[in-house]
């Protein structure tokens, strides 16, 4: 059984969590270990290309998807159609999730990509968990909306001056996943700003 709770999905492989993969894998552990090995790929490849002129949108948070995992997936990059949730966790409703995805990376785009905050870092901080929880609330794909979150807003603290978000610690003692559920359940982002400041840092 799927670790999410879907409607009208099929992307699984029948009596398993594992997604349907062109490369047929059905063994749990090697199809982590293959996402695992694409994205550190992909943190290499896009950490390589961000500019001052680099334009964090919609557009480039659905390619990070798409580049990163269409190797693996066919669904790479496409946002689910169904709707979905997670425990007592139920994520944007897929008839207002294109909608609601345009809202957030506007918002995003007139906060200029979080630079006019760069300076202040608890102005950042806040700024950063606030569309993170939005992000982690919409959930735009089936699988691997965590670690392309991740990879996102990492993108933008490199753009913005900072080294990627160190989650270390709050994953180790599960703080990470008690904020995402504060996030979507009560859209309280201020467990997860904590943890961004604990590891955030600047570039050297």
């Amino acid at each position: 059984m799927s670790k999410y709770q879907l409607k009208d999905s099929h992307i699984y492989i029948d009596g398993t969590d594992i997604p349907q993969n062109k490369l047929d894998i059905t063994d749990s552990q090697l199809i982590h270990q293959i996402e695992n090995d694409l994205l550190t790929e992909a943190y290499s490849h896009f950490s390589s290309q961000i500019t001052p002129h680099s334009t964090l949108n919609e557009s480039y948070f659905i390619n990070l998807h798409t580049k990163t995992f269409e190797s693996l997936y066919a669904f790479a990059g496409q946002y689910r159609d169904s709707n979905m949730s997670k425990g007592n966790s139920q994520f944007c409703l897929a008839q207002y999730l294109h909608n609601e995805s345009n809202r957030i990376f506007k918002e995003i785009e007139q906060d200029s990509y979080l630079a006019k905050y760069s300076e202040d870092k608890n102005m950042f901080v806040s700024k950063l968990a606030y569309y993170k929880c939005e992000l982690i609330a919409l959930h735009p794909f089936y699988e691997l909306n965590g670690r392309i979150l991740r990879l996102y807003i990492d993108m933008l603290c490199i753009y913005n001056g900072y080294q990627p978000v160190d989650y270390s610690q709050a994953i180790s003692i599960d703080n990470y996943i008690e904020a995402s559920i504060e996030c979507v359940q009560y859209a309280d982002q201020s467990k997860m700003e904590e943890i961004l400041k604990e590891g955030l840092s600047q570039a050297t």
